[in-house]
């Protein structure tokens, strides 16, 4: 492995974001807090989650996890979108790296993004919510998973895309979408049959029961169950992002 082209793609994809942290951080901290304003005064007394928990304290590992999501995702499919349209992605395809390298180098970074945007919406949110904190591994293992996840689906749709219409259209019809229908705002043994079943079908679900087991103990599955799940997903996706890489799809042209 080549340590130092690595360690260089990944310092240059972090600092990449680190040089715009309000944009990047900062703001989908506020954006999740005002969703928490919004929805937690709406909607705390009208819908049911779990026995003695209140619905704010239900509510914000559900948001934490969907801003870490939605942002490790922005992150690479900006990042190599915006490498292609520049031109800047064929010093990338002349160095020394396997496929291998530039997808742990990009991945990584959309990790580090993900879990910065987690932990600063986390250290606002303790401010005005007692929010317990149960099992502090499963946060964190879910965290990075799901920021994995969402990274290689951001390389697999800047890796597709022809234009910047496609990565929106990629990020608002099939990660916003199942980021919102994933559980965050409910419990899905709430919804009637067989809106609860289907949301089984979501990979989103599982990324964020688990997450918000870590917080309260308590979910609507097995962590374990939710563990699996995400394990499979992210070495499905992960395969496919590097076969991409190897191919030279869209990359070389």
């Amino acid at each position: 492995m080549n340590q130092h082209g690595l360690y260089a793609l990944f310092k240059k994809e972090v600092w990449r974001f680190l040089k715009v942290i309000t944009q990047t951080v900062f703001t989908p901290m506020i954006t999740v807090l005002l969703y928490l304003i919004v929805f937690a005064s709406v909607l705390s007394d009208h819908v049911p989650v779990y026995h003695d928990i209140p619905y704010n304290a239900f509510l914000v590992p559900g948001l934490i996890m969907m801003a870490v999501l939605q942002n490790a995702f922005a992150n690479t499919s900006s990042s190599l979108f915006q490498a292609r349209q520049n031109g800047n992605v064929l010093f990338m395809l002349l160095a020394p790296l396997s496929s291998w390298e530039c997808f742990l180098a990009y991945v990584g970074a959309a990790v580090i993004r993900g879990c910065m945007v987690g932990l600063s919406i986390w250290i606002a949110a303790i401010w005005f919510i007692d929010l317990p904190l149960v099992s502090p591994g499963w946060i964190l293992i879910f965290a990075c998973l799901g920021s994995a996840l969402l990274g290689s689906l951001g390389l697999m749709a800047s890796i597709w895309a022809d234009k910047w219409d496609h990565i929106s259209a990629f990020q608002n019809f099939v990660v916003l979408p199942l980021s919102f229908l994933s559980g965050v705002f409910y419990s899905i043994n709430s919804l009637p049959s067989p809106w609860s079943q289907l949301s089984h079908y979501n990979p989103f679900f599982y990324m964020i029961d688990g997450f918000r087991h870590g917080f309260l103990g308590v979910s609507d599955i097995s962590p374990w169950l939710s563990l699996t799940v995400v394990g499979i997903t992210l070495a499905i996706c992960s395969g496919i992002c590097i076969a991409m890489l190897d191919s030279g799809y869209k990359l070389r042209s």
